[in-house]
């Protein structure tokens, strides 16, 4: 059998001894614990274990110290990650790609059930030079498939888990270039956004995040856990299934506290004194080194860690913040929370992502669609992109950097609640800003209410 070799910081492998080793315990020979199928029995729940709110459930997941799972992470197990019980509420089995082994990947087909992918980072993707799957990605949570590979050499089908074995620890090789690789194929690589769960707080981030703390290469595997009865299995109901295979549990979470504790990724610039209509404030300048852009937080009165601070998360709408657009109710909600945290103390939160992250000449043509019968959730689709593009990791991080831990959020929108409090901060209480309807804003304000779940 020709050598396929995977070259890693860990030194370098012959991906085919993996299936000589398979091979070995389908005759019956001896074959070395670490190579068994299935994962060691649990051990017992570890006095240091982390418990970390979760979905409701009669058969909640234990979870670890961060230290533990990377421990079992650069051993070559596979480990559970979770992600925020109001987002996917799923969990996913994760191991580095550079031990993507026959028996892991066939663990994660039999048990797991679910796809099979292969998380990369942003500039791993590059380097190989794989083109995303789709242009304009509207998926719900955004997911990034990049095209489907196989590898070139040691492969047929490429479909056993032998094969997507040798596909998935090429990839994570470093020495790998795209000619290493057929497209389309049996493996789906997963491109993590920069900035990573500080921006998106996903499996896909989380893996990559995770293996980078690690110190291993930023490409891992995860897959999703389905139940016998083809549903999805939920936070609330994989204790059992934790303790039979005695796996190592972490939530995306713990990554994020994690990450934001040890690194920075805003600037702060500039503090100066605003004097408003609607009150004074001091204006802080913030510099995201993820996006690039600067973010404006306006702050009235003193903060206090220890309680619930007044705070509206305003994302930029130029037509209607400043040119008093009657087409939205973005401008007059601003000038409302202005008007209340100037009155009671607190923090309004200026982030540049226009027209719900798509930009402004984006959005300008969403508006002529709409023009033509399309609400903004379709205009947007049509267009390309997803309904929201926003995200609030950058957001929570200057929160936090101005002190902020608790919130009183001024918002209609229950998904900006998902997005700020997996980023360590608690939401105390949702209050909606309430906008009167007019002729030229109602079937926007419909639309935001029957299609995207706002309060209003």
């Amino acid at each position: 059998m020709k050598n396929v070799e995977f070259s890693s910081k860990n030194g370098v492998f012959d991906i085919n001894s993996f299936i000589c080793e398979c091979d070995a315990a389908v005759s019956g020979e001896p074959v070395q614990q670490e190579a068994e199928p299935t994962p060691p029995p649990a051990p017992e729940p570890s006095t240091a274990a982390v418990q970390v709110p979760v979905a409701d459930g009669t058969d909640p997941i234990i979870y670890h110290p961060l230290e533990e799972v990377l421990c079992d992470l650069r051993m070559g197990k596979l480990i559970l990650m979770t992600d925020d019980p109001h987002r996917e509420n799923e969990a996913d089995l994760v191991c580095a790609g550079q031990f993507a082994t026959p028996q892991n990947i066939n663990f994660m087909a039999t048990h797991a059930r679910g796809l099979i992918c292969v998380p990369m980072a942003p500039e791993r993707v590059d380097a190989l030079g794989l083109p995303m799957q789709a242009q304009h990605n509207t998926e719900k949570h955004h997911t990034a498939f990049t095209v489907s590979v196989d590898a070139r050499e040691g492969t047929t089908t490429g479909i056993s888990a032998f094969e997507r074995s040798i596909t998935t620890m090429k990839l994570a090789d470093p020495k790998a270039t795209l000619d290493d690789f057929v497209q389309p194929g049996h493996c789906f690589p997963l491109r993590a956004v920069e900035g990573g769960v500080i921006r998106r707080a996903g499996h896909t981030e989380g893996t990559v995040d995770l293996l980078r703390i690690a110190g291993m290469e930023p490409v891992g595997v995860c897959c999703e856990i389905m139940k016998e009865d083809g549903t999805m299995a939920r936070l609330g109901e994989l204790g059992s299934f934790q303790k039979k295979y005695g796996l190592k549990a972490c939530s995306l979470a713990q990554i994020i506290e994690h990450r934001q504790h040890t690194e920075k990724l805003i600037i702060k610039e500039e503090v100066v004194k605003l004097p408003t209509d609607f009150g004074d404030f001091m204006c802080h300048s913030y510099h995201s080194k993820v996006d690039g852009q600067t973010h404006l937080a306006l702050v009235h009165g003193e903060i206090d860690p220890e309680k619930p601070v007044l705070c509206r998360v305003h994302s930029e709408c130029l037509t209607g913040d400043v040119f008093a657009s009657r087409r939205c109710d973005c401008g007059s909600q601003l000038h409302t929370a202005m008007r209340r945290v100037a009155q009671e103390g607190g923090v309004i939160l200026y982030l540049r992502q226009e027209g719900r992250g798509i930009g402004l000449s984006a959005k300008l043509h969403a508006y002529k669609l709409q023009e033509q019968g399309l609400d903004t959730v379709d205009a947007n689709i049509k267009l390309g992109f997803a309904p929201d593009l926003r995200d609030y990791g950058v957001g929570a991080q200057i929160l936090r950097d101005l002190g902020v831990r608790k919130l009183r959020l001024l918002t209609n929108n229950p998904r900006k609640i998902v997005g700020l409090s997996g980023h360590g901060l608690t939401i105390e209480e949702q209050m909606p800003i309430s906008i009167p309807a007019h002729e030229d804003n109602k079937h926007y304000l419909d639309t935001k209410r029957e299609r995207m779940g706002h309060l209003i």
